[in-house]
């Protein structure tokens, strides 16, 4: 092969490269919007619910075990959520905060906050806290946003069942939840 027919092979591998990459790809489909539950039962929902899994996220990094959440029904309809966590030192991390129901008595949607009740004002120290799964029996749960950002697979009992969890992925994978970003929660 001369040196010209050499320049001439590249010359046709990259002008064909870049015409492929100037080929716009589909954007994907959009998700549905996030499905929660029919109806939640506040009052059944309350006591504590240990995590199984999570989508990672930053105000959970120090967590690396038992990571579990108490709902203690207060006045007006709000709850008081206190979750805790070990951190690899064997520490414990609380943090007590408040959730409020978004809608009728039975709505599964509820927003929480952290913050200081001085800031409760401020829209966006509210999260959501959607239901997104809950079986009969008020075991086996999974919450969610509208925006699918975060995640978390929470039971009664600090392990579950495979064929439930299992189950449960399949649920929320079909309405759009990468499972494959799940991380399980260590229970010691």
């Amino acid at each position: 092969m001369t040196i010209k027919s050499c320049w001439l092979t590249w010359y046709v591998v990259l002008t064909s490269a870049n015409l492929a990459a100037q080929v716009p790809t589909p954007a994907p489909a959009p998700l549905p919007p996030v499905r929660v539950i029919a109806a939640l039962d506040v009052p059944r929902y309350m006591g504590t619910w240990y995590e199984i899994a999570k989508y990672p996220n930053r105000f959970q990094r120090k967590c690396v075990a038992q990571t579990r959440a108490h709902y203690l029904a207060q006045d007006e309809g709000r709850v008081q959520v206190l979750n805790s966590c070990v951190t690899a030192d064997g520490s414990t991390i609380d943090a007590l905060g408040l959730a409020k129901q978004v809608g009728p008595a039975t709505s599964p949607k509820l927003q929480v906050r952290f913050a200081p009740a001085w800031l409760s004002w401020l829209p966006m120290v509210w999260g959501d806290y959607w239901v997104i799964d809950l079986d009969a029996d008020y075991q086996l749960a999974a919450v969610s946003d509208a925006k699918r950002e975060y995640l978390w697979v929470l039971s009664r009992t600090p392990r579950v069942k495979p064929e439930h969890y299992n189950a449960l992925l399949e649920r929320i994978q079909a309405q759009g939840f990468d499972v494959q970003r799940l991380e399980t929660t260590p229970q010691k």
